[in-house]
């Protein structure tokens, strides 16, 4: 198995996952690729150079991390193992105490490839072109920077007018993404095995706007109206560009999931439990 593996290098626990690493590989038949920056740290093993020769994809880090995986996979159909080494990890597979047995389950097979949806998104200019796109896994963001004035967005679906928006921005997520910056702002958790785009409004300036859960095969088109500056586009929180009146932003359903592993006994509602404290206060010891 090429097993390609990045990571964060913010954690302390990161030269012992890959010193665990090393160790079992040889008697999984793993041949572990390692990005750059890890390559440095682990002082061994082959750097990673082309992600469509892996077999599956290791994230050591946080949800942040097993983002920046998705996105290096731009698609393809690899397995993505997400190692948790901070606080929440909502996405991950597993705590870094259970990676081990996860290497074993993942190089048998004895696992489950969660297919996750993803959202492609163009920024189109005033002449109608493509100047950049991308893929995310949570959720593209279309907000203003640093100034304090309400921002006015142009909303259609299918091209449908949905009205204007008054608010800060908006946030456009998959069901994955639902329980990230669309919670914080008011959205609706979506289960992510049902697929369906997210649209949520940031702060806005009128009680009638709020969520929309739409079809997954709609498309979604966000101009700006007025603005007095250029607005940011940011995919996943981690990367994007901006954006300025007269540009438009469609967004819609990629060709492709991202494949989340996943093993017995972690479920979405267990995780809902645990990380975000659903059910009410704890029992009394």
């Amino acid at each position: 198995m090429r097993l390609g593996v990045i990571g964060h290098q913010g954690y302390e626990e990161l030269s012992d996952i890959l010193r665990t690493l090393f160790r079992v590989a040889p008697a999984l038949d793993i041949e572990p690729l390692l990005e750059q920056g890890l390559h440095e740290v682990a002082g061994t093993g082959a750097r990673l150079e082309d992600p469509g020769q892996l077999d599956a994809l290791v994230t050591l880090g946080g949800d942040g991390t097993l983002l920046r995986g998705a996105r290096l996979i731009d698609g393809r159909n690899i397995p993505i193992l997400g190692v948790n080494l901070g606080r929440l990890g909502f996405l991950t597979s597993c705590q870094s105490e259970d990676f081990e047995p996860a290497l074993k389950y993942l190089a048998s097979g004895d696992y489950v490839a969660q297919p996750r949806m993803a959202l492609s998104a163009r920024a189109i200019n005033s002449e109608g072109e493509t100047r950049k796109q991308w893929r995310a896994l949570n959720d593209f963001v279309l907000h203003k920077g640093g100034f304090a004035r309400v921002v006015r967005l142009n909303v259609f679906v299918d091209g449908e007018s949905i009205g204007t928006y008054a608010a800060d921005g908006v946030v456009i997520s998959t069901p994955t993404g639902s329980t990230a910056y669309s919670l914080s702002a008011g959205g609706p958790v979506v289960v992510p095995t049902v697929e369906s785009i997210i649209m949520t409004p940031i702060s806005p300036h009128t009680l009638a706007i709020r969520s929309l859960v739409i079809p997954a095969d709609a498309e979604i088109t966000v101009e700006a109206n007025e603005t007095p500056t250029e607005l940011l586009v940011t995919v996943d929180g981690q990367v994007g560009t901006s954006f300025v009146k007269g540009e438009k932003l469609k967004v819609g359903k990629a060709d492709n999931p991202v494949r989340i592993v996943r093993f017995p006994g972690a479920t979405f509602f267990e995780r809902m439990r645990v990380k975000l404290g659903w059910g009410g206060l704890p029992d009394d010891d």
